[in-house]
């Protein structure tokens, strides 16, 4: 039970952070068509800029003002570079996009260096939010904080203690879906940026400037990314490879979800965290199955390179497995309404 409790909130963690980096693009992607080959870039600039800005004057001031920071530069890329394209098709989309994603790279090992930087989060966020502890007699309580060494020093008794950067984690990327699904459908700023999407001659015949509406569109997505390389960054580590470690995974999620499909993205998030979770966390091969089921195997399959493969050794692959299955039996995604 402890394994489960835990695996699953480290699962939901890590797909609330995969739905903040994927709602971005699923914004992005919904408005305008454009696949962002550079937000995982954006989310490594927003975890740098981030720690600057903490060096500075704190946490809680780099945690608001790097994603504005970042937000501003994905809408001046817009503006200058990508609006330039649009009219040339996907393809040149694609490649400038896909340059930027280099170009960001480079940038920040100039700046900040090619080795990691000790981005730690504020004091308050450092401990435990609570600890699970499991008695000797299967018994299980959970303590909010942390506990004394002397409730875990007993025969038999473990403490698990779920980091409290991974609940803030979950805090704000659950603000951060309601707030985008209030925006998105109960103001008049959601009304225009949705007509624009279907009906843009109308909206601008109505006085609204839809090129600028889409570099707003561009800019808040790309600050979405910003505000969770900053959540991120401080949770597990900033540095330069850190946009390659999500970036195919983000395009997973949207795929799976149904591509410009926010409700999708949340759904895929949460699939693909708690399964990949649960998968590193079993250290189970199909050879242990077939013993477990009562078949004896042979010495030919003990000896097989490819069923020796424990679950956790193939996890990193899992995503990408279901996006195939995804793609062959309903190419929409899970909640999406047009084929990619």
């Amino acid at each position: 039970m402890e394994f489960i409790i835990i695996s699953m909130l480290n699962g939901v963690s890590y797909g609330l952070l995969l739905f903040l980096l994927s709602s971005g693009l699923t914004l992005i992607f919904s408005m305008m068509g454009v696949l962002n080959f550079a937000h995982a870039s954006f989310y490594m600039l927003g975890a740098y800029i981030g720690y600057s800005i903490a060096q500075l004057v704190g946490f809680w001031p780099g945690l608001f003002v790097a994603p504005l920071v970042v937000g501003a530069l994905g809408a001046l890329f817009e503006r200058l570079t990508l609006r330039k394209v649009h009219k040339f098709g996907h393809v040149p989309e694609l490649l400038v996009t896909f340059g930027l994603s280099y170009i960001i790279l480079e940038l920040v090992q100039l700046i900040w260096g090619r080795t990691a930087v000790e981005f730690v989060p504020p004091e308050v966020l450092r401990g435990p939010a609570f600890t699970l502890v499991h008695h000797a007699n299967d018994t299980l309580e959970m303590f909010w904080g942390a506990v004394g060494s002397e409730v875990c020093a007993g025969a038999g008794v473990i403490c698990s203690p779920f980091p409290a950067t991974r609940a803030f984690m979950m805090l704000v990327a659950i603000l951060m879906l309601v707030a985008l699904w209030l925006l998105l459908t109960r103001t008049r700023i959601g009304l225009i940026i949705q007509a624009a999407l279907t009906h843009p001659e109308m909206v601008e015949s109505l006085g609204h400037n839809v090129p600028r509406v889409l570099m707003l569109v561009f800019g808040a997505g790309t600050g979405l990314a910003g505000l969770a390389g900053v959540i991120g960054g401080s949770t597990f580590v900033t540095e330069p490879n850190m946009a390659a470690t999500v970036g195919s995974v983000i395009f997973v999620v949207v795929v799976v979800g149904g591509m410009g499909s926010l409700s999708g993205a949340f759904l895929a998030s949460l699939l693909i965290g708690v399964i990949q979770t649960f998968a590193v966390g079993l250290d189970y091969s199909f050879i242990h199955l077939v013993e477990q089921l009562g078949v004896q195997a042979s010495d030919a399959m003990r000896e097989n390179s490819v069923l020796k493969l424990t679950l956790s050794q193939v996890a990193p692959i899992l995503p990408y497995l279901f996006l195939v299955l995804i793609l062959i039996f309903r190419p929409k995604g899970l909640l999406g309404t047009r084929e990619g």
